[in-house]
């Protein structure tokens, strides 16, 4: 049977989840992935072993004006059948503490930039099969999930960008492109040893990375406008 290829684009894909879901895509040799990051040390690193012949790493800053088109121009016309949408900030900020101008960052970076990624790839993730895009919530934005002090911005970002993963399944309904959120529960990265110091995560980077490259590949076959946990524990 012929493997057909497949372009795969991941977002703030320089460390934790992103870069394993990245690893985790080029050890499928029929796929190509194309990695944003502002930092992209480790993945120059990638670039430099056998898989890197299938990956074009671009050093963005997404919130940058002009950003969203330098995407579009790294992904030169190539038909896209994966969007991941994972770059993110954390924002952990005691009640008292919060200002207008992170707010507006951090709801920037987590919610208008998918919106906006999705609606400037449109041409190219739409067609047969269709194009998937994942974006990577958490449980902290999922409804009546527990909720913890300190994260009620960063929470409230996630609630939003999975209503707008809901939403974009609807507004590409008639050009068959797919939107689901993974709303991830506790994986040992930086974000999750930042907001809860001396936590043990049960879940490796590595191996969520393994499911959300399985997932953007296959899961456009059984899911659309969903959001779905995954998650083990709380956090």
């Amino acid at each position: 049977m012929m493997i057909k290829e497949r372009t795969v684009l991941v977002t703030g894909a320089g460390r934790g989840v992103g870069l394993a879901t990245v690893g985790a895509l080029l050890e499928r040799p029929h796929v190509q992935v194309i990695a944003i990051s502002r930092n992209t040390a480790a993945l120059d690193d990638l670039a430099r072993t056998p898989f890197g012949k299938r990956l074009v790493v671009g050093a963005l800053d997404l919130l940058a004006p002009g950003a969203v088109d330098e995407v579009r121009a790294l992904v030169s016309g190539r038909r896209l059948h994966g969007l991941i949408q994972n770059a993110g900030v954390l924002h952990n900020v005691a009640m008292g503490g919060h200002q207008r101008s992170a707010l507006e960052r951090l709801f920037a970076t987590n919610v208008w930039l998918p919106l906006e990624l999705a609606q400037a790839l449109t041409n190219e993730l739409k067609g047969d099969p269709p194009g998937h895009i994942v974006h990577i919530g958490s449980m902290g934005g999922f409804q009546d999930s527990a909720k913890f002090p300190g994260l009620i911005a960063y929470s409230a970002s996630k609630a939003a960008l999975a209503c707008v993963a809901q939403c974009l399944a609807e507004e590409f309904k008639e050009l068959g492109i797919r939107s689901n959120c993974l709303a991830l529960g506790a994986v040992d990265t930086d974000m999750l040893r930042a907001a809860f110091p001396g936590f043990q995560a049960p879940i490796s980077a590595k191996e969520m990375g393994s499911y959300v490259a399985e997932f953007v590949l296959t899961g456009h076959k059984y899911f659309n406008g969903k959001v779905l946990p995954v998650a083990t524990t709380t956090p």
